[in-house]
């Protein structure tokens, strides 16, 4: 019978497939949708599909009010505002993450996506008052070097795609934080379910004003990437609930393999070593801080 740390390791792989395709299916179809168009129809597949989940908490948040008191009413309007604040700010991630998607190579998209981790590390310690040791700030260290050995300002051209990627990057991180809030009142489909019909009312006005009749085939693709994407998201839950980060922090490089190869093979991209070399740098940051900090929970027990 196998350990539940190698079952974890497994769905992180799981993740990490599942997620590259997801990059491919989105770079495939980008060059014929805008991208504003293509997240929109993307998000509000991830919503239909867990209708089931948010349609509950939306009941509870809008309706039942009678014999509420002032305070559970303000506690219901407030959730319901952090659950909208999420949405509209993931949604301009969301959107940055499909142009570099479509105008960048898959697996550079992948490199410099790894330095999420590293801002959420920031983000912990600025928002919720986790203390920044001296490994942190190292590891953080080595984390932009290897950005900017992907990137390589001075020796080519930046181009709108990576920097869309960039700052894509620290919006995301942004998003997880306030899922990390929310995880403490909510469960992971909900938190998931709810961000898609957010993200979908968000990205609506935007979508329309570029919308072009999409093709049957376009549809069902970008609702195979909501279905894709959210198995990566549960697949990547219940490794980070089977086995410590230490062990799947590592497996996500994968992610990288698989987007380099698909990249090359799919879409003729070039083997490009600094972004091999630059999101390794990344992952291995992102890897210390995850190893050093189970160390000091450890000791601290």
């Amino acid at each position: 019978m196998m350990s539940d740390r190698l079952i974890g390791a497994l769905w992180m792989v799981v993740t990490t497939l599942c997620f590259s395709i997801t990059l491919t299916v989105v770079r495939y179809i980008g060059t014929d949708m805008p991208a504003t168009q293509a997240a929109f129809i993307r998000y509000l597949s991830g919503a239909v599909m867990l209708a089931p989940f948010w349609l509950p908490v939306m009941r509870r948040l809008l309706l039942d009010n009678k014999n509420q008191t002032a305070k559970e009413l303000s506690v219901k309007r407030k959730s319901l505002g952090f659950f909208i604040l999420r949405g509209s700010l993931h949604s301009v991630a969301v959107i940055l993450w499909f142009y570099a998607t479509i105008h960048i190579p898959i697996a550079e998209v992948t490199a410099i996506g790894y330095s999420i981790p590293l801002y959420v590390t920031i983000g912990a310690a600025l928002f919720f008052g986790e203390h920044l040791k001296p490994y942190h700030l190292f590891a953080l260290a080595i984390g932009f070097i290897g950005a900017i050995i992907i990137i390589r300002p001075g020796f080519q051209e930046v181009s709108l795609g990576q920097l869309a990627q960039l700052l894509a990057s620290p919006i995301f991180a942004a998003s997880y934080l306030m899922a990390k809030r929310l995880s403490f009142k909510e469960s992971s489909m909900v938190i998931v379910g709810m961000l898609s019909l957010f993200v979908s009312m968000a990205q609506l006005p935007m979508a329309l004003i570029v919308w072009t009749t999409p093709d049957l085939f376009d549809v069902i693709s970008l609702a195979l990437v909501a279905i894709l994407a959210t198995t990566g998201h549960y697949a990547m839950t219940q490794s980070f609930r089977l086995t410590p980060m230490t062990i799947s922090q590592p497996v996500t490089y994968l992610q990288l393999v698989w987007a380099t190869i698909m990249g090359i093979y799919l879409f003729g991209d070039r083997f490009d070593i600094f972004v091999i070399l630059g999101g390794a740098l990344i992952t291995l940051s992102a890897t210390v801080i995850a190893y050093l900090d189970t160390r000091v929970s450890q000791d601290t027990a």
